[in-house]
């Protein structure tokens, strides 16, 4: 009977040995901002590796911004240390792509044949697009909204089922909150880090970074100036103080800020973080000109970098994943980014009904017709680009140069790191 045993263990193992073993596609994945997206991508990976167990999610160290991100992935392209698959903002996708650092996507679109079917919508798949070239799929997107604390709207004389529409507005009761003293102060605008609430003002006024070309800068012309001039009274008029982004932030959870425009996909986390303090609220961000005016397109999109093939048909698989319908269902409420994805947005399984039952995130939704890219500017000196109009920006809440200087000192200094023909 042992000698009977010894042989079936023997032969077992020799089936063992002889049959292909199912070997796991190990994926590193990057993203940025684990504020916003460390609990995004924890559910979305556990629930992607329960449905497709041959495949293995590992995350590299997130970075904390988007701009750090893209620094971090321009260092390890080429290297080992490059993961397969990366996070990259929208307006940084073309300066990957000028490295051909990703992956196109083209050929497993076409293969696929069905991407509608699954959400994908033209106008969505155009989002991750740069020269026609599919880079990536967009994931999380976002547009800048109007939050405020109904009470000290209220306090101040304001009606907090009206909120302001204009910026004149928006100016006038900041300073009526701001007035009323005990610390309070009237906006918080999030204008360090990036370039992109400076668009907001800028295409809200209908205006553009560069030239139709891009060899010239435009967001120094009058809609720019416009900009430029809103945020100068928005210090001197109506209560908007030095600030750094999570001051800001934290000044305004505490219930001691009127109103904070940022990006929708802050949402989750200050819905947290405001708790019972107040009564907070969400509208729509003013435009200079309600009939030209556009909104930036924030967030990031999915990028496949690994060039094993074996690694690219996993890594599409998870690409898809992310940035489709159930992606989207666990980045919508767990940040509030506007959905990316048609069937999330329009299937009761997924979000058909979390708009009806959460107002606040309306707000985002509702302002998508009017979301345009964030624009990525040309060249390698993206990165330098967007510092020069921070830097230029901080002068004029810092209140050491007038608008018009620091506008056209930016001009002048992005237009020499723009790329020469």
């Amino acid at each position: 009977m042992k000698h009977l045993r010894q042989l079936f263990t023997a032969a077992a193992a020799s089936l063992m040995l002889a049959a292909p073993a199912n070997a796991e596609t190990q994926l590193t994945v990057h993203y940025p901002m684990p504020g916003f997206f460390k609990d995004v991508m924890d559910t979305i990976s556990k629930k992607f590796m329960e449905e497709n167990p041959d495949i293995k999610i590992t995350f590299a160290n997130p970075s904390a911004t988007y701009e750090e991100g893209i620094q971090t992935i321009m260092r390890q392209a080429g290297t080992a240390e490059m993961p397969d698959l990366t996070f990259i903002g929208l307006n940084r996708l073309r300066m990957v792509n000028e490295r051909d650092i990703p992956v196109d996507l083209g050929p497993f679109i076409a293969k696929d044949g069905n991407m509608a079917e699954q959400g994908f919508s033209e106008n969505i798949l155009k989002l991750a697009q740069v020269g026609g070239k599919q880079v990536g799929l967009a994931f999380a997107t976002s547009n800048p909204i109007m939050y405020y604390n109904a009470d000290l709207v209220r306090k101040a004389g304001g009606d907090p089922e009206n909120p302001p529409k204009t910026w004149d507005e928006v100016i006038a009761l900041g300073a009526k909150i701001k007035a009323l003293g005990d610390g309070n102060e009237g906006i918080d605008f999030r204008w360090q880090g990036d370039d992109w609430m400076f668009s907001a003002l800028l295409f809200g006024a209908g205006g553009e970074m560069l030239a139709a070309d891009e060899s010239t800068v435009a967001f120094n012309g009058p809609e720019g100036q416009k900009a430029v001039e809103v945020l100068d009274r928005m210090v001197k008029e109506g209560g908007l103080p030095v600030l750094t982004k999570q001051a800001g932030e934290q000044a305004f959870v505490a219930g001691k800020v009127g109103f904070a425009f940022q990006t929708t996909g802050a949402l989750r986390n200050t819905i947290k973080n405001v708790g019972d303090k107040f009564d907070l609220r969400t509208a729509h961000i003013p435009l200079l000109d309600p009939a030209k005016g556009k909104l930036p397109t924030g967030g990031n999109a999915v990028v496949i970098l690994t060039r094993d093939a074996e690694k690219q048909e996993a890594a599409w698989k998870f690409a898809k994943f992310a940035a489709g319908p159930y992606g989207a269902s666990v980045v919508v409420p767990g940040t509030g980014y506007v959905p990316n994805n048609e069937l999330a947005a329009k299937s009761p399984e997924y979000l058909a009904d979390f708009y009806k039952e959460n107002p606040l995130f309306r707000a985002g939704l509702e302002q998508m017709p009017l979301m345009r890219p964030w624009y990525a500017f040309p060249g390698s000196n993206g990165v330098k680009v967007t510092q020069t109009i921070v830097e230029n920006l901080s002068r004029i809440v810092e209140q050491t140069a007038t608008p018009k200087e620091a506008l056209d000192e930016a001009a002048a200094e992005v237009e020499s790191l723009l790329p020469r023909s």
